[in-house]
């Protein structure tokens, strides 16, 4: 092997050994001052974050003085959904799997809500579109989302899906849910039974 190609293996092998170090050069904004991101959400055990954030179903949009608001909510089980954008191919077929299975991955007892950056005009439409039969809500600032580590700097949301427990703690997380893996469908349905103690 020539001294060149000793040379040039060992620059590649000393990259390799600091994982993450183009990843993080790369990912710097542009411009402005350094933000901090949270990624990671809150963990199994913890208290879920706040939610206060105004809604939309498939009937019309919620009154403005009465958002959603998860703390009215302790004692039932919620999931929570955060999902990119309304009409798109991977959100229409998670939000119409979650229709058309509600009753076999929730129950009528499990408030469901889903979270995106998109307008409640939108999100009426979307959800008269797919018959859904909760309540969808707009996170435009994502506010919420990043106290559960579901922002993003696209403008639209990372798809993670909570289960929050009657004691608003949360039971269950999937920070990369699969809209298309049934198994994801399939993990989230049987934190569901464990939280209602089935």
């Amino acid at each position: 092997m020539s001294h060149r190609a000793i040379a040039f293996a060992a620059v590649v092998l000393s990259l390799l050994a600091v994982p993450g170090l183009y990843a993080q050069e790369s990912a710097k904004p542009a411009k402005g001052p350094p933000t901090a991101v949270l990624v990671s959400g809150p963990q199994v055990g913890r208290t879920a974050p706040a939610i206060r954030l105004p809604w939309a179903n498939k009937d019309a949009v919620g009154p403005a003085d009465q958002p959603y608001d998860l703390s009215l909510d302790r004692g039932k089980t919620v999931v929570v959904a955060f999902f990119p954008r309304d009409f798109t191919s991977g959100c229409t077929a998670e939000m119409r799997t979650f229709a058309e299975q509600y009753d076999s991955l929730f129950g009528p007892e499990v408030v469901v809500v889903g979270i995106s950056t998109d307008s409640l005009a939108t999100h009426t439409r979307f959800a008269s579109s797919l018959d859904l039969p909760f309540r969808l809500l707009s996170d435009p600032q994502q506010v919420v989302a990043r106290r559960y580590g579901s922002g993003d700097r696209s403008g639209y949301l990372r798809r993670t899906v909570y289960v929050v427990g009657p004691d608003g703690k949360v039971q269950y997380r999937n920070l990369k849910f699969n809209a298309l893996d049934p198994s994801h469908y399939a993990e989230l349905g049987a934190a569901v039974r464990q939280s209602r103690g089935g």
